[in-house]
C-alpha cells in the first residue's frame, strides 16, 4: 500500500479532507531541484481531522470520484509541530541566502 504524509489544507467537507503532499523534483537538464505539491482528498473515518494538522495517508480502492486516500493516522498538529506548506516548500527548496550579486559589469 502506498502512504504519503501531508498538511490538511481543507476541513470543511463532510467526512473528507484536502491534504497537501510537498516533494522536491530535481530538473532534468539544469539539475536543480525545486518545491513540487499535490492535492489530494482522504476519508477521515471518523477521525477528528482539522486544518493544519500533519497526517499519514494511504491509497484505497476508489471511494468516489477523486477520493481514492484514506486517513491512516494524524501524526500532530500545526500548533504543535510548527510548521505549514509554505515552511515544507522553504525545506525543499535551496538556500540562495549566500548569493550575491558579484557582477563586474558597470551599471
Amino acid at each position: 500500500m502506498r502512504t504519503k504524509k501531508g498538511t490538511v489544507t481543507s476541513a470543511k467537507m463532510d467526512k473528507t479532507v484536502t491534504v497537501t503532499v510537498a516533494r522536491s523534483v530535481m530538473h532534468p537538464i539544469y539539475r536543480k531541484r525545486f518545491p513540487v505539491s499535490k492535492k489530494f482528498l482522504a476519508d477521515t473515518a471518523g477521525m477528528d481531522v482539522k486544518e493544519g494538522d500533519i497526517v499519514m495517508i494511504g491509497e484505497t480502492a476508489p471511494m468516489s470520484k477523486r477520493k481514492r486516500f484514506k486517513v491512516i493516522e494524524v501524526i500532530g498538529s500545526k500548533e504543535v509541530i510548527g510548521t505549514s506548506v509554505e515552511d515544507e516548500f522553504k525545506d525543499l527548496a535551496p538556500d540562495t541566502s549566500d548569493i550575491s550579486d558579484t557582477s563586474d559589469t558597470p551599471k
